[in-house]
């Protein structure tokens, strides 16, 4: 076997949050297995490390956090802090074949990277998520709008870059061409894989006698996901007399969710069928998908967007935007595509496919025909596309 990747996983090693980053750091360092040796900057010993067996179990809990910023136990910031003081250095890294990066790095990570980059006896890359703290900076938590810039300057050093859609490689692109960065690194767009569902997706829900069929939203309460769109479409539905029950799963940001969490409490005052769960495990989610009928993702824009995909990996319809990264995985079909993602379209849409079982029904057969691709094979085209990647010399860029 080849000598393993060095994966840093910083962040998602210090947090049992679900959110769309962490999702996809855990499943690649899943589908790595022992072709990756995880690391985590240690900032309280001032060194990069393997993890130790409590940041391991944070990667392995399936228990759902209501919190996505990073914990460092007082235990392991004192172990760390008398390590450092003592002069106790940390084993040497292990033999490798480059580095990779997924996350979205912080100021003291990038800061200790030339380190881990002198360590790297292969190509260094990093994955690409999504350019939206530039694209919607006013629907964007103040401090990723500041730090966003400086970061993607940042990415300048690597050997390659791994987008996770066309459309996140293009946000990248251009604004590197807008900002005359003369020479670049690579960018190469590979799209991300899904957990495959266990069994047969269930085509048909039976609905409760009361409250009607349930129509699932899956995505963090935050302000570009637009739940207040969503949130405004089907009161109107509700009001208008139709039957349903709206599920709604995510995890809140305080700060761009706020007003969204305050409509929720309204709604439900009201008396509407409106459950929200706030983050939950993968089993549970699973479950969610399971018992629905469709999906609703009301995004304005994405990296990504993986409850598409995983919705239709289910079998189950979704409406969402058709533009963007959302576009290019609606377009294999089993969406309902809109060209703006407003409270106008989207209760017509929902109000269409609530009064039309067939098209429903339709949509679910085209999802179920889609082929997916798997984590597993999403990591050997990443593994298999760095391989060819050639090592720059620093400050290249």
């Amino acid at each position: 076997m080849p000598a393993p990747l060095l994966l840093d996983l910083s962040h998602t090693s210090h947090t049992r949050a679900r959110t769309g980053i962490q999702r996809v750091t855990r499943a690649l360092r899943s589908a790595l297995g022992p072709r990756a040796c995880a690391l985590t900057h240690d900032p309280f010993r001032g060194t990069w490390r393997e993890l130790e067996p409590w940041e391991e179990a944070n990667l392995a809990a399936d228990e759902a956090a209501p919190k996505r910023g990073a914990h460092w136990p007082l235990t392991a910031r004192m172990r760390s802090r008398a390590r450092r003081f003592l002069g106790r250095a940390p084993a040497a890294l292990p033999g490798n074949s480059g580095v990779l990066v997924p996350e979205v790095f912080s100021p003291g990570v990038a800061r200790a990277l030339p380190a881990l980059f002198a360590a790297a006896r292969g190509p260094r890359v990093a994955l690409f998520h999504d350019a939206i703290a530039l694209q919607l900076p006013e629907l964007t938590p103040t401090k990723t709008v500041a730090r966003f810039p400086a970061y993607l300057i940042e990415l300048l050093a690597f050997d390659g870059i791994a987008a996770v859609s066309d459309d996140s490689a293009a946000a990248l692109t251009d604004y590197w061409r807008w900002l005359g960065a003369p020479h670049p690194p690579p960018v190469q767009a590979i799209p991300l894989g899904v957990d495959l569902p266990s069994g047969t997706p269930t085509p048909d829900v039976a609905a409760d006698a009361d409250a009607g069929p349930t129509v699932l939203s899956v995505g963090s309460i935050e302000g570009r996901k637009n739940h207040l769109a969503l949130l405004d479409a089907c009161e109107r539905l509700w009001a208008g007399g139709s039957t349903f029950t709206l599920h709604l799963i995510g995890l809140a940001h305080p700060q761009t969710g706020a007003a969204a969490l305050q409509r929720i409490r309204a709604l439900q005052a009201a008396g509407r069928a409106l459950r929200y769960d706030g983050p939950v495990t993968d089993a549970a989610l699973a479950a969610a998908y399971a018992r629905c009928q469709f999906t609703v993702y009301p995004s304005l824009h994405e990296g990504f967007g993986l409850p598409v995909i995983e919705s239709l990996a289910h079998g189950k319809p979704c409406v969402c935007s058709g533009r963007g990264a959302l576009g290019e995985s609606a377009r294999g079909g089993g969406c309902v595509m809109l060209d703006r993602v407003s409270a106008d379209a989207i209760a017509e849409a929902v109000g269409r496919l609530l009064r039309s079982p067939e098209e429903t029904a339709a949509l679910a057969a085209t999802a179920r025909g889609r082929r997916f691709r798997t984590w597993s094979e999403y990591t050997d085209a990443l593994v298999g596309w760095m391989s060819g990647l050639a090592t720059r010399a620093p400050g290249a860029h």
